[in-house]
This record gives C-alpha cells, structure tokens and sequence, in this order.
C-alpha cells in the first residue's frame, strides 16, 4: 500500500523529528518537514496539496474555509495544543478533515510572562546592550516588583501561575475576567476586581491572560490604556487582538503607559517596519511563550499518537 504524505508546517528550529521517535509511522508515512514560513495561502496549497495529513504548530499556518477547499487530499489536520482558532473546525468537519490537538503545557507561557515583567521592571535590554556596546554604566531606576500591584486579566491555568508567582514577590495581586468568581480568586488568593477598569487604574503591572473571542477582542483600547497609571506596565503573552496595536503604539509614544511587552503580534512574522519594533519602551519576544523543549516533546509525541490512532480507524484527542 502506498504512503500517505505527511507534511510538518513552521518547524523553524529544526527539531520536529528528533523531540519525538516517528518509528512506528516508518512503514505508513511519507514525512515532509517545512521550516520555513509559507506566508500565503497559494504558497501553503502549492507545498502541501497532495498530502493527506498536515501537522501545523499553533496558529503560524492558519487553516481557514478558503484553505481547507483548495486542500481535497488532505484527511487529518494536527494542531498542538488542544485549541488553535485559526483552525476553521466546521470547514474542516463539511471536506472530512478530522482535526486532533496535542498535550500542551500551562507552566512555559507564565514562566515567559515573567521574562517580560522582570524584563521590562528592570530595563534589562536597554542596561544590557549598553554594556555590550560600551555605553552608559547604569542610566536608568528599576520599578520595584515588591509592594506593588499586580493586575492579572484572567485567572485560568496560565493567569493563575503568573498570579502565585507575583504573590511569592511580595506583590499584591488582583484578578479579574467576566467569568471570574470571588469563590475562585478566593482559592487564589488575590483579590477580585469590580470591574476591568478597577483592575487597570490601580495596577502596577497588568498582565493578560485571556482567550480570545468576541468578549474579549480588542478587551485593552485606548480607553482602557488610559485608565491606567502612567508607571505601569502592561505584558501581553496570550493573543494579540486582545489589544488594540495602534493604541498601544499611541500609548507608549506619548507616554500614557510607562512600557509594555508582548510575545504575540497582530501579523507573525512581525513585519521589519512594524511600528512596535522601534515603539519606546516596548520589549518584545518572537512568540517564544510555548517554546520549550518539554512542550516541544509533548507537541510532537502527541502528534504520533494522533496519527498512529487515526490510522487504526480511532482517533483522539478530536477537536471541534
């Protein structure tokens, strides 16, 4: 019996074969590993139209009704994690797509949120590239983590490690989000906000930590950006819609807010003249949030499984 041809999308680190053992798929699968980003959708159709399973990691590759129809071959479509809302699930249910998510893990993005706090907190890029460069010895004063406020917008899995990492700094934490409980924040410890505009004008550093939907799309505007204090930072490490990216320039611009960090951007790859590439006191990191090596293993040892259980007519892990 023929191989099916298998393509990997956007493993830019090269590692898709070698964090998980592909043996037992040797004699079904015909693998092709792409490290490079496709961009558009032609491209995308031109490098994988005549597979049958696709592996995609996170939304890099979108996977949109216009792209599932141009893709009649394929049969199984893999995301890691168990979410991914590039992925047209419906779309993909109408062509026969079965669509399977992978183990993912919640501790790598809070322990990334962190970096950019600290980051940010500290001046660490701009003390550092001076000291490489020759420049100043020490120019700037470090915002204190201790005693102040941490304003965490949403307190599942990832918002709530952020959250008992911020108390273990002797931070005062408040949470908020429109399905969050007192009973929750209360098995927390932190404090409930009344309202999102409670949480921004007293928050020292705000970070967010919600999905993104129709509730939640454009959450942080202009009107929220200036209800927060002017030395106070906002990180961003779940979706970048949950932010509106012109005000956010705007804001750091004229100095409404004192800096912001973010690991997700409104266009990835972020553009070479993306305003926020050189917007002041802006520190960003290129999606490294679920980069890890353990997650990486996760990802792709679960992707075997997946397709050795598609294969033998049971597949799991199904989403949609």
């Amino acid at each position: 019996m023929a191989k099916l041809r298998c393509a990997v999308l956007d493993d830019y680190q090269g590692v898709a074969l070698t964090t998980a053992d592909w043996s037992p798929l040797a004699e079904d699968l015909d693998l092709h590993v792409v490290r490079r980003y496709l961009g558009d959708e032609d491209a995308v159709v031109a490098e994988i139209a005549d597979c049958e399973i696709v592996v995609i990691m996170r939304e890099r590759t979108p996977f949109p009704a216009s792209l599932l129809a141009r893709l009649p071959r394929l049969r199984l479509l893999i995301t890691s994690g168990m979410r991914n809302a590039s992925v047209d699930l419906e779309a993909a249910a109408r062509h026969g797509v079965t669509v399977c998510g992978t183990p993912s893990n919640s501790e790598p993005p809070a322990e990334l949120t962190w970096a950019l706090i600290l980051g940010l907190a500290r001046h660490v890029l701009p003390e550092g590239g001076a000291l490489r460069d020759g420049g100043p010895w020490q120019s700037t004063l470090g915002a204190d983590l201790y005693g102040r406020r941490l304003g965490v917008v949403g307190l599942g899995r990832i918002g709530a490690r952020v959250a008992r990492v911020g108390r273990a700094f002797g931070m005062d934490v408040t949470a908020w989000s429109q399905n969050l409980t007192a009973e929750r924040a209360a098995a927390e410890d932190v404090e409930l906000a009344d309202s999102l505009e409670h949480l921004l004008s007293r928050s020292d550093f705000v970070s967010l930590h919600v999905q993104l939907g129709d509730r939640t799309r454009g959450l942080i505007g202009e009107p929220e950006l200036r209800l927060m204090r002017r030395g106070a930072y906002l990180v961003n490490t779940s979706r970048a819609a949950l932010v509106d990216q012109d005000a956010l320039v705007r804001a750091l611009h004229e100095g409404w807010i004192a800096g912001a960090g973010a690991d997700v951007f409104d266009q990835e790859p972020l553009p070479a003249d993306h305003p926020l590439r050189t917007a002041p006191n802006f520190l960003g990191l290129p999606h490294l949030g679920y980069v890890t090596r353990r997650n990486y293993e996760g990802y792709f040892q679960g992707t075997v499984e997946d397709i050795a259980a598609f294969l033998a007519g049971e597949p799991i892990r199904v989403l949609g």
